[in-house]
C-alpha cells in the first residue's frame, strides 16, 4: 500500500504542476486491474483538482466477498472528487482490491502523457510463483526471456476441474500473446483468473520487470466481429443441469437446439455441487411384496444388487410421521407460538395442508406395513441396522414438504413447495438416473447414502471416476454436440414478436452480438441468485439480518446472479418465494465454498461451552440457525462451529471432496481423540476465539458415542438419526455396538472449522408442470419456459439435500417435452 500511495503522490506532484498552465477543465482515463475485471475511470480536472470521476467497475464481482458497492467505491469516489486529489485519500473497508484499482487508475489518468513508455525488459530467467485461488494454492513456473514472457506452466493446482481451471487455458495464451497480466479474467472463474494473474505478476517483480505498471496493463484488445444472427427450434439459456438437461432432451426429440453460456464451460453450479440426487431406488430398499428378501434386482440392467440398510433412528422418524396429526394445518398456533424449523415432533402435532393430506394418509399405510414388519425383528433383538431401508415415493414427497414448509421472520406468510410441481420432479425423478446411464454415466447401483439436510437415506451417488462433470454433462454434450453449444456468451434480453417470446439477444466475450431466434421456444436455465448477496439481502424476509449480511460468502459460482430471472420479469413473469434463502451450514471460512459432508456420522460442537447445539442431522436452515446462535466470529464470519467425526469415514460428495492426509489451515485438521493433542490444536492461532475446555469436548463426544451405542441419551441436544461414533467401537453378530471395544483415545479424528454461507435461493419464476412461464395473473407467456433453480414454488423455504440436481434434470426434460408435444 505504501508504494502505492507513493506513486500517487508522485503522479498528483507532477499532475499538480502541469495543471498550472491551463485552468480548463480536462477528461482524462486510465485503467487498472481490479478484483476479477478491468477497472476504468474518467476523471475531469479543472484549475488542477479532480471535479468528477466516473468508475467503470461493471465487470467485478462485489457479491462473492459480500460487499456494497455504495459502501466502498463509492464512498472513495466520493472523498476523491471532495478531496480534488488523491493525495491522502485512502481505501475504506470491503472492496479492497477494486478501490485499489480506482486510485491506481486514477494516478495513471493524471500521468497519460507526461512520459513516454518504456519497453519492458527482465531477468531472463524461470521463476516459481504461487498464489490462493477458490480451491486453495496455486503455482506456475513462469519463464521471461530478456524481453518478453515466454511460458506459464501451472505445476499444482487444486482448482475445480471445468470450473477455475478453464481459465489456464484462456488466459495463459493471451498473457503470452499481451506480453503482461492485464487481460482480462474468466467468467466464473473469478478466483482462479485472479491468482494466475496474480502468479505471473510475482515471477515479473521477481525477474526485475522495469516497467511492472506496463506489464500488468498489457492485455489483448478484443475486438467485435461481424453480429451472429442464428436460429434454432429451441434456445436454451444457461448450460449448467437444467439447461444441458434441456437441450439434450431437446435434440433427443428431433428439435435443432442453440445453448448460451456466459462461462467458458458448461457445467454451472451442478459442477460445485456435492453431486447426488435424491431419488429411491425400489430395488434396494424394503419391498412390501417379498419383506424378508436380501437383494433386488435393477431393471435397467438386470444386475442383482443387496439391500440397503437402515440406520438407528430411522423407524423413530417413521413412528413420528405415523402419528402426524390429520387435521388442517394450525396456522393460528404459531400466531402465539414460536415455530421451530427443524422440530418435525412438534410440528406433527399441528396438522397438516389440505393438498398434502392424501400423501400423508397413504405413506402411513406404507411405514405401518413396514413397521409390522420391523418391529419383531427388533424384539427379538436384532439391530435396526440390519434391516432393510424403509423408502418410498410418499416419504420422499411428504420430507420434502415439512422440510420446506417456513414462516417468514415478521410471521406474516407462509411457505411449502407446490404440491404438484414436488410430486412431479420426485415421480419422475425415478427415470433419471436411467436417462444419464443411457448416454454414458455410471452409479454405484447399490448405495442409497444421505448428505448434509437430506432427512433421509435416498441418495444417488455416481462412480467416483466420472465426477459431476462425467456424469451430468459429458453424455448430454455429446447428444446435444458441442456446435451447438455459445461459450462466454451472455444473455440480455428476451424477444417479444406479436406477444410471444420468439427469441434471445446476447453479446460474446469480444462484444459481438448476438441475435438467437427460437422457432419453438426459449428455455431460461440461468439459477439462482445466491451469488448476488444484494439481491438476496433484498429480498430477505426470513433471515435475521444481524446474520444475513452483506458480508456473507457464498457456495456458488460468481455468475449466479439472478439476471435471468431479471430478464423474465422485463416480459411480465411473475416470482415467488424471492425472500426464502438456503443457507449452506458446512462451507469453509475462508472463502465459503461447500465443505462437503452429512451430519449423521458428526458431532458439532459450540466452540466456547464444548457441548453439543443441534442435531446434526437437521434441515440445512435449522443447523445454519444454530450456528448463527452458538458459533463464534472469525475472520468477519459469523457462525464458525467445530465439526468432530471419525477420519475412517467417507465425506459424501464428489472426489474433490475427500480431505488430504495434511492439514489445511483453517479448513481441517487430523488428530487422536486426546486431551494433549486436541488442546495443542485448539492452541494453533487458526482456533483463536476457540474457548472450549477440551477435556470437556471429549467427555461431550464420548457421551455422544454412548448415545448411538444405544447406552443413554444424547448430551445437550437430541438426535434422530446417527450412522457411526466418532471414537472406535466394534460391532457384534446383530449388529449392535460392543460397547467393551470402544475407543476415543486412540481413535483417528478429523476436525473441520465451517461456517454458513448462500447456497440456494428457493425463489424464482412461477412455472407450471409444464415449465412455461406464467404472468401475475396465471397466464402463460407464450414461448417462454423455465427450469431449474431459476424457478420458486417447487422447495417451499427449504429445500432438501440432493433434492436440487434431481429437480434441475427432471424440469429441463419436462420443458423440452413440452415444447416438442406443442
Amino acid at each position: 500500500m505504501k508504494k502505492l500511495v507513493a506513486l500517487l503522490l508522485s503522479f498528483c506532484l507532477l499532475f499538480s504542476m502541469l495543471a498550472v498552465a491551463s485552468a480548463d477543465a480536462e477528461t482524462r482515463t486510465g485503467a487498472a486491474q481490479g478484483f476479477g475485471s478491468e477497472v476504468k475511470v474518467t476523471v475531469t480536472v479543472e484549475d488542477g483538482k479532480i471535479t468528477a470521476l466516473d468508475v467503470d467497475d461493471s465487470g467485478e464481482t462485489y457479491t462473492l466477498g459480500g460487499f456494497d458497492r455504495a459502501e466502498t467505491v463509492e464512498k472513495l469516489i466520493e472523498a476523491i472528487v471532495a478531496a480534488g486529489t488523491v493525495d491522502g485519500v485512502d481505501t475504506v473497508a470491503g472492496a479492497t482490491a477494486t478501490q485499489k484499482a480506482v486510485l491506481e487508475a486514477v494516478g495513471k489518468a493524471l500521468a497519460e502523457g507526461t512520459e513516454a513508455p518504456a519497453d519492458l525488459a527482465f531477468t531472463a530467467g524461470t521463476y516459481e510463483a504461487t498464489a490462493y485461488g477458490y480451491n486453495g494454492n496455486v503455482t506456475a513456473n513462469v519463464t521471461f526471456s530478456e524481453s518478453k514472457l515466454e511460458s506459464i506452466e501451472i505445476t499444482a493446482s487444486v482448482e475445480t476441474a471445468h470450473v477455475g481451471d478453464v481459465a489456464y487455458d484462456i488466459m495463459i495464451p493471451e498473457m503470452l500473446a499481451a506480453n503482461g497480466s492485464g487481460v482480462d479474467g474468466v467468467s466464473g472463474a473469478t478466483f482462479t483468473s485472479r491468482a494466475l494473474r496474480a502468479i505471473v505478476n510475482d515471477a515479473a517483480e521477481q525477474a526485475a520487470c522495469t516497467n511492472l505498471d506496463a506489464f500488468k496493463s498489457n492485455k489483448i484488445e478484443h475486438t467485435a466481429g461481424e453480429a451472429i444472427d442464428v436460429t434454432a427450434d429451441v434456445v436454451v439459456v444457461g448450460a449448467g443441469g437444467a439447461g444441458i438437461a434441456a437441450a439434450a432432451q431437446a435434440t433427443q426429440n428431433g428439435n435443432t437446439v442453440l445453448v448460451i453460456e456466459k462461462n467458458a464451460e458448461v457445467g454451472g453450479n451442478t459442477l460445485v455441487s456435492g453431486g447426488q440426487f435424491q431419488s429411491v431406488m425400489p430395488y434396494v430398499v424394503w419391498d412390501p411384496a417379498d419383506p424378508d428378501a436380501e437383494t433386488g434386482v435393477y431393471a435397467h440392467n438386470g444386475q442383482t444388487y443387496n439391500k440397503y440398510k437402515s440406520v438407528n433412528g430411522c423407524i423413530n422418524e417413521l413412528k413420528n410421521i405415523l402419528n402426524w396429526s390429520e387435521e388442517p394445518f394450525d396456522e393460528e398456533f404459531y400466531k402465539t407460538h414460536e415455530f421451530v424449523a427443524g422440530d418435525a415432533v412438534e410440528l406433527a402435532k399441528h396438522g397438516v395442508h389440505a393438498e398434502y393430506l392424501p400423501v400423508l394418509q397413504e405413506l402411513k399405510k406404507e411405514i405401518q406395513a413396514y413397521l409390522d414388519w420391523a418391529q419383531p425383528k427388533l424384539d427379538a433383538g436384532i439391530d435396526e441396522s440390519q434391516l432393510a431401508l424403509f423408502s418410498t415415493l410418499n416419504l420422499h414427497i411428504f420430507q420434502t414438504y415439512y422440510g420446506g414448509l417456513r414462516q417468514s421472520a415478521d410471521k406474516s406468510q407462509w411457505i411449502y413447495g407446490n404440491i404438484d410441481l414436488v410430486k412431479q420432479f420426485i415421480n419422475d425423478g425415478q427415470g433419471l438416473k436411467e436417462w444419464l446411464e443411457d448416454q454414458g454415466a455410471h452409479f454405484l447401483e447399490d448405495q442409497q447414502n444421505t448428505l448434509i439436510g437430506a432427512l433421509w437415506y435416498r441418495e444417488n451417488e455416481y462412480e467416483p471416476k466420472d465426477g459431476n462433470w462425467g456424469t451430468y454433462f459429458v453424455g448430454p454434450v455429446k447428444t446435444i454436440g458441442e456446435d451447438n453449444i455459445m461459450l462466454r456468451t451472455t444473455a440480455t434480453d428476451l424477444i417479444i414478436e406479436d406477444g410471444k417470446v420468439t427469441g434471445v439477444k446476447a453479446v460474446k466475450f469480444d462484444g459481438t452480438e448476438v441475435t438467437a431466434h427460437a422457432t419453438k421456444g426459449v428455455v431460461l436455465a440461468t439459477g439462482g441468485y445466491a451469488a448476488n448477496i444484494n439481491l438476496v439481502l433484498e429480498n430477505n424476509v426470513y433471515w435475521d439480518t444481524a446474520y444475513l449480511t452483506t458480508s456473507t460468502k457464498t457456495t456458488n459460482r460468481s455468475s449466479q446472479i439472478g439476471d435471468g430471472i431479471v430478464m423474465a420479469e422485463k416480459v411480465g413473469a411473475a416470482t415467488t418465494g424471492m425472500g426464502f434463502t438456503q443457507l449452506m451450514p458446512i462451507s469453509w471460512v475462508d472463502n465459503g465454498n461447500l465443505a462437503f459432508g452429512g451430519g449423521n456420522y458428526a458431532c458439532w460442537i459450540n466452540p466456547t461451552t464444548g457441548k453439543r447445539f443441534v442435531d446434526e442431522g437437521s434441515e440445512r436452515d435449522v443447523l445454519s440457525l444454530a450456528e448463527f446462535r452458538n458459533g463464534i466470529v472469525k475472520n468477519n464470519t459469523p457462525g464458525v462451529f467445530v465439526e468432530f467425526y471419525n477420519a475412517e469415514q467417507k465425506i459424501p460428495g464428489p472426489p474433490t471432496a475427500q480431505l488430504q492426509p495434511t492439514d489445511f489451515a483453517g479448513r481441517y485438521y487430523h488428530i487422536k481423540g486426546t486431551v494433549e493433542e486436541l488442546t495443542k490444536l485448539f492452541s494453533d492461532p487458526e482456533f483463536e476465539g476457540v474457548t472450549a475446555d477440551p477435556a470437556a469436548v471429549l467427555e461431550t463426544i464420548k457421551a455422544y458415542d454412548q448415545a448411538v451405542m444405544g447406552q443413554g441419551e444424547f448430551p445437550d441436544v437430541g438426535k434422530g438419526i446417527a450412522s457411526r461414533t466418532i471414537g472406535n467401537c466394534a460391532k457384534d453378530e446383530n449388529g449392535k455396538y460392543d460397547p467393551s471395544t470402544y475407543d476415543l483415545e486412540g481413535a483417528d479424528l478429523i476436525v473441520r472449522l465451517m461456517a454458513p454461507s448462500t447456497h440456494h435461493t428457493m425463489g424464482g419464476i412461477v412455472v407450471d408442470t409444464q415449465r412455461h412461464v406464467l404472468d401475475a395473473e396465471g397466464n402463460i407467456i407464450p414461448g417462454l419456459y423455465a427450469a431449474g433453480e431459476v424457478t420458486g414454488g417447487i422447495h417451499g423455504g427449504n429445500r432438501l439435500g440432493g433434492n436440487a440436481i434431481v429437480e434441475i434434470f427432471v424440469s429441463g426434460r419436462t420443458a423440452a417435452n413440452t415444447i416438442a408435444a406443442e
